[in-house]
């Protein structure tokens, strides 16, 4: 019997409530119909359209929708708290707490690369996808990014790859790892959803608590906290790194890009063989070659670092207008994100700024922002944060004071950008903020930027 029909098996007759329902579970609804389970879906949304209608399923809505615990198993979204009050309650009553990215794990007949981080999960993880779909033909990408990736389950053999992108709301619950996986990096994030950093490390850690003797696992050697993990993992460690020579792990010398393993050291390309700009672009190709060195050709490598343009929303160029240069870094919603967006220009920008705060430190950004940004433009709820710590540095280390303007949306950020821009500037938008405050996500943010610099 396959895994899937006994998975489907063990749920039959079983009460399963599906929280938070949105496109990643529409597959597994009808899979569970299909098993005869009775299904609950909550939302917390009252206006939830009930697209379902089913004599085995109901509906429950509104803001108390998980206090009646009268199920077997529940299926959390990402967004819902692991630790919420009711899930912890549903777990000391023995109900089953899952997600459909752990049953997707339990379900995979094939190899699963995962890639996490606090920045550049998304185009370390689509890099790995461009570069095996070129010497492979069935490889996935999904999780965190693009579409939902249970459906995919009747259709997936073992000779494929599944690359997926893991958040720290679907790894903390996970306790399967994946065959292979990246951490692309670690600084504070989220501490508006996590108890502390310890919970969000922890959590970041499950990428590689469960792998195997024979799995593997790639780590960032210049970032403290990943280099750290070489200690707690179980299967092969490689390492990537810009200011040191490995001996089992991707490492740059001389602008040419090395990758060495089992005393045999192998030159992968020229640093500017990679199209994309920034260092951290660099570490995103390490963390890349170390996964899937051993899987293709180095042609192949050489061939997506020259041709790809990046993803968007990550320091996207939109528009020259009269020798002005407009770009979107929305995905930049943590100030780590937007340092490294800074550090792309060679000259000091318009910066564009602010946005739902994470509760995360800012005197490094505020550094940096008093060095490369020669206006800064501020909208959202953190505009009085980043000028009170602005200030705080300014003052510490006797730096000068930058001009900004205060605005109250994106249209008026956008033009009064230009408006006060000079030929040859830069204007970029990297909020180093989420966007909840005035959008529904980053990329709705960076869309009504694009829109408006478009229409100026």
């Amino acid at each position: 019997m396959s895994k899937i029909k006994k998975f489907l098996n063990i749920l039959k007759n079983k009460r399963i409530m599906i929280c938070g329902f949105g496109k990643s579970n529409s597959c597994m609804v009808k899979m569970l119909l299909d098993a005869n389970a009775y299904l609950i879906i909550c939302d917390y949304d009252k206006k939830t359209k009930k697209i379902f209608q089913h004599k085995n399923l109901e509906y429950r809505l509104g803001e108390n929708y998980l206090e009646k615990l009268d199920v077997d198993i529940i299926i959390r979204t990402p967004g819902l708290n692991y630790f919420s009050e009711n899930l912890i309650k549903a777990r000391k009553k023995n109900i089953i707490v899952t997600s459909e990215i752990e049953i997707f794990f339990d379900l995979c007949p094939c190899e699963i690369i995962g890639v996490t981080g606090s920045d550049g999960k998304t185009t370390t993880s689509t890099l790995i996808y461009e570069i095996l779909k070129t010497s492979k033909e069935k490889v996935y990408l999904g999780g965190n990014i693009g579409d939902p990736l249970l459906p995919l389950i009747y259709q997936l053999n073992e000779n494929d790859i599944v690359i997926v992108e893991l958040s720290s709301f679907q790894l903390i619950s996970m306790r399967k790892s994946p065959d292979i996986s990246v951490i692309t990096n670690l600084s504070p994030n989220h501490l508006d959803i996590h108890k502390n950093m310890v919970e969000y490390v922890n959590s970041k850690k499950n990428i590689f608590l469960h792998q195997n003797a024979f799995s593997k696992i790639v780590l960032n050697y210049d970032n403290k906290l990943t280099k750290k993990f070489k200690n707690q993992t179980r299967g092969k460690n490689l390492f990537f790194s810009l200011n040191k020579k490995l001996q089992n792990g991707a490492w740059i010398s001389k602008n040419k890009i090395y990758f060495s393993e089992n005393e045999k050291t192998t030159q992968i390309m020229e640093v500017t063989d990679i199209k994309l700009k920034g260092t951290h672009n660099l570490e995103n190709y390490l963390a890349v070659i170390c996964a899937i060195f051993d899987k293709v050709d180095i042609k192949y490598i050489k061939e997506v670092a020259r041709n790809f343009n990046g993803v968007k929303h990550r320091i996207e160029f939109v528009r020259n207008l009269n020798n002005v240069y407009f770009y979107n870094d929305s995905i930049a919603s943590s100030p780590t994100r937007t340092i490294s967006a800074l550090k792309v220009f060679d000259q000091k920008v318009i910066l564009i700024a602010g946005g739902y705060d994470k509760k995360i430190p800012l005197d490094d950004l505020s550094y940096i922002i008093l060095d490369k940004v020669k206006l800064l433009i501020l909208l959202g709820n953190t505009s009085e944060k980043i000028l009170e710590s602005i200030k705080k540095i300014s003052e510490i280390n006797n730096k000068k004071m930058i001009n900004f303007i205060q605005t109250n949306n994106m249209q008026e950020a956008v033009e009064v950008s230009y408006k006060n821009s000079e030929k040859q500037d830069i204007v970029l938008l990297s909020p180093a903020f989420a966007s909840f405050d005035l959008y529904k996500n980053f990329e709705e943010r960076g869309n009504d930027f694009k829109n408006i610099v478009n229409n100026l």
